[in-house]
């Protein structure tokens, strides 16, 4: 049962460290829980229905329905993620004046918060479907004890919440000045992550081919499922034998977010206020 344990908190994980940073970048902005709370119940519930439908969707466009969907979601919230990064840098700093007074300018700040509201729950969605078929195919076994089978799911779920808030709460302690930046870096890296997995599942759904070999192997040093390889595999994409394609991806995607940011603050400064 720690095998099924260790695959639930890697699957939680995820979804609890990009919560936990997205609530940390709009900690203080009026009606920020609400839109998380409503991505996350709006992922849930995709989860189920999605793993309920997917033998359906497995056996869509010749036996590729699920990675073409993968295919799909991965790019949805990574354009959500990318335009958080840009509209942050141009409204951080009246996000940062509503941590210190909470309700202004929430009309503005959910500019951004659908967004957000969005990305997570493409996030949990994805994490939730793959726990929800795992946990699925072990309870078709006849040896699996349903009450050990249920007592490691909810170890492995609890172990990746607390990670993910203790997270949160490690991002609170940043003062309000520096906080933006902190988050937005690491949303950053949130967004390289999501592009290397599409990278993956473009391959995985036969629509790209070209540098879909390991560029190096660094599993000797760092193993993906070590603790921290696990731990850097959530939080920034940390993969220990990655292609050309995922890093190409990466490398890419970031560089994209950062020439649209800069582009916009150089338009936002033109602007009179």
């Amino acid at each position: 049962m720690f095998a099924t344990s260790l695959i639930v908190f890697r699957e939680t994980l995820e979804a609890a460290l990009f919560i936990g940073i997205i609530a940390a970048a709009t900690r203080g902005v009026a009606r920020r829980s609400t839109w998380i709370a409503a991505g996350v119940l709006a992922g849930v519930l995709g989860a189920l229905a999605l793993a309920a439908g997917m033998e359906r969707i497995s056996a869509w466009a010749d036996g590729v329905g699920q990675d073409l969907l993968n295919v799909g979601i991965l790019t949805v919230a990574l354009a959500m993620l990318a335009w958080h990064c840009v509209w942050v840098s141009v409204h951080g700093r009246e996000m940062a004046l509503a941590a210190r007074q909470i309700g202004q300018s929430a009309a503005q700040a959910d500019g951004a918060l659908w967004a957000l509201a969005v990305a997570v729950a493409l996030t949990v969605l994805r994490e939730g479907a793959e726990t929800v078929l795992f946990v699925s195919g072990l309870l078709s076994g006849e040896s699996t004890g349903l009450g050990a089978l249920m007592g490691a799911v909810l170890s492995g779920l609890a172990a990746g919440v607390l990670v993910g808030l203790v997270m949160y709460l490690g991002l609170a302690r940043v003062q309000a000045r520096h906080l933006f930046s902190v988050t937005n870096t690491l949303v950053l890296l949130l967004a390289g992550s999501l592009a290397s997995q599409l990278a993956k599942a473009l391959v995985q759904a036969g629509l790209l081919d070209w540098g879909s070999q390991p560029v190096w192997d660094g599993s000797s040093l760092l193993a993906n499922d070590s603790a921290l390889g696990t731990f850097l595999h959530a939080l920034m994409g940390y993969d220990a034998s990655p292609s050309a394609l995922q890093l190409g991806f990466y490398a890419g995607a970031i560089a994209l977010v950062m020439l649209a940011t800069r582009s916009v603050q150089r338009r936002a400064a033109l602007v009179p206020r």
